[in-house]
């Protein structure tokens, strides 16, 4: 007699992803969050074509090793404000988190902003929540195919557009304008259209929660960020509970049971698909979409709102109110990342508008370790790598001191046009006997002859031979 073979249990690894039909709201926070996806989506597709003093306002032109911001010009040896604007916004991101939860993620994450974006063309091509749900499960039609097209085809478009734009940053976006007119956008600018068009179609389009909830780190790492006095979505359970449906007839008889009528719509409505009657998940972006739904069902049957809310967990454990939860949100740890944060908004901006608008380089010439011209007299030769970082044309004197007799041959004067940057071959020569034997210090000066108080020294070694 055969023995039967035994059952092979399969355990998967990943659970496979389960569609999820976000249904439309409208409410307090759904009117924040389409708020900032016009504010932020304004800024960025309007920014580049913004002109000022005949240029582009914002242009990282990587080329020119320029970076323009309004009347503020970055060269590479500004890359120390690129790690203030870091640390800022890491700082930000740690006070925010800490008064107010996933803020970020909910209303102004790109990943938030396009998803939102995407559902909307979503809904207006395939309709409401019931009727995608209904076109997905029919079989291929004329109209499905029609319809599925039609969304993919202005997705694909859209995503195009944000792709033209973002490479509008670094090339000047009335040049990329004619290039693609003309089909000769060169192979980077292609690659980078492309490649960020597919990017946002791919996340915003198909991914959505899944970016969320498996490549974004942030939500692995908030809880580091939390504490009992954090803002965060929370379900009431002591009200809520128990959760049923309820009729007159339950009224009648005296049927105890909570405010939650367990209609599912907070879980209807939820980007992720979660049900926020569970407690805190990490996959809760905060975006309050299931507190617009709780509290147009709670207005419906005449129950206070707030069954959903933003709450804390110490005032849902001790019944807080609002006064005592605004109390609590300034404590220690926030006070102290609000001091830090503005010292450095401080130093950062400070340096930032009283830097010099002149940049200098000295290179001495290596190839000689510096020789004896005529009438005996010490030469050695320099570059001085000069940059005008401002917008306005300016003339610059140079000068040289540190030894006795040290002076420069040749002129000592020279013309920058508006961010401009020039080197500048300079030959240093100082009498015989003068100086130590081997390097000396030695500093040059460039001071600006329209305006004196712009004033750059820089030093160098000067060497006399042995």
């Amino acid at each position: 007699m055969e023995k039967a073979s035994p059952e092979v249990a399969v355990i998967k690894m990943y659970e496979a992803r389960k569609e999820i039909y976000p249904r439309e709201i409208q409410g307090r926070y759904a009117s924040l969050r389409w708020f900032f996806v016009w504010f932020t989506q304004i800024l960025f597709y309007g920014l580049p074509w913004l002109q000022w003093n005949d240029r582009q306002a914002v242009l990282f032109d990587l080329g020119a090793r320029k970076f323009y911001i309004f009347g503020i010009v970055l060269w590479p040896q500004d890359f120390i404000y690129l790690a203030g604007l870091l640390i800022i916004s890491a700082y930000s991101l740690f006070l925010f988190t800490a008064i107010f939860g996933r803020v970020w993620c909910g209303f102004t994450c790109p990943q938030t902003v396009y998803t939102e974006i995407f559902m909307w063309f979503e809904r207006k091509i395939e309709g409401s929540r019931s009727a995608r749900m209904r076109l997905d499960r029919q079989p291929m039609s004329a109209e499905k195919f029609l319809r599925k097209f039609a969304k993919h085809a202005v997705w694909i478009g859209f995503a195009l557009w944000t792709g033209y734009t973002f490479v509008g940053y670094f090339t000047p976006i009335h040049v990329l304008s004619e290039e693609i007119a003309a089909l000769s956008l060169g192979p980077w600018e292609w690659f980078w259209v492309l490649f960020y068009a597919f990017a946002t179609y791919g996340n915003a389009g198909w991914m959505r929660e899944q970016v969320c909830k498996y490549m974004c780190p942030y939500a692995r790492f908030q809880s580091a960020m939390f504490d009992k006095d954090s803002l965060i979505i929370t379900y009431d359970k002591d009200r809520g509970e128990p959760r049923g449906a309820r009729s007159k007839a339950d009224a009648a008889a005296g049927k105890s049971l909570g405010d939650c009528i367990d209609c599912s719509m907070c879980v209807q409505v939820c980007p992720t698909g979660i049900d926020i009657r569970n407690g805190l998940q990490y996959d809760c972006i905060g975006c309050a979409a299931c507190v617009d739904a709780c509290n147009s069902v709670m207005d419906k049957i005449g129950a206070p709102r707030g069954l959903v809310r933003y709450w804390t967990d110490h005032a849902m454990a001790r019944r807080w109110a609002t006064p005592e939860i605004v109390r609590h949100a300034f404590r220690p740890r926030v006070l102290i990342y609000s001091v830090v944060l503005l010292l450095i908004v401080a130093a950062f901006f400070g340096t930032l508008f009283t830097r010099t608008p002149v940049k200098m380089d000295v290179i001495r010439d290596r190839g000689s370790m510096g020789r004896e011209v005529e009438d005996g007299m010490i030469e050695n030769v320099y570059r001085l790598q000069i940059m005008n970082t401002d917008e306005s044309a300016h003339r610059f004197r140079i000068a040289v001191e540190g030894i006795d007799s040290v002076r420069l041959t040749g002129a000592n004067e020279i013309a920058l046009s508006p961010t401009e940057s020039r080197a500048v071959p300079v030959a240093v020569r100082t009498a015989a006997g003068k100086g130590d034997k081997g390097s000396n210090k030695i500093y040059f000066t460039l001071t600006s002859v329209d305006d004196p108080h712009v004033q750059l020294k820089e030093k160098a070694v000067f060497f006399v031979p042995r």
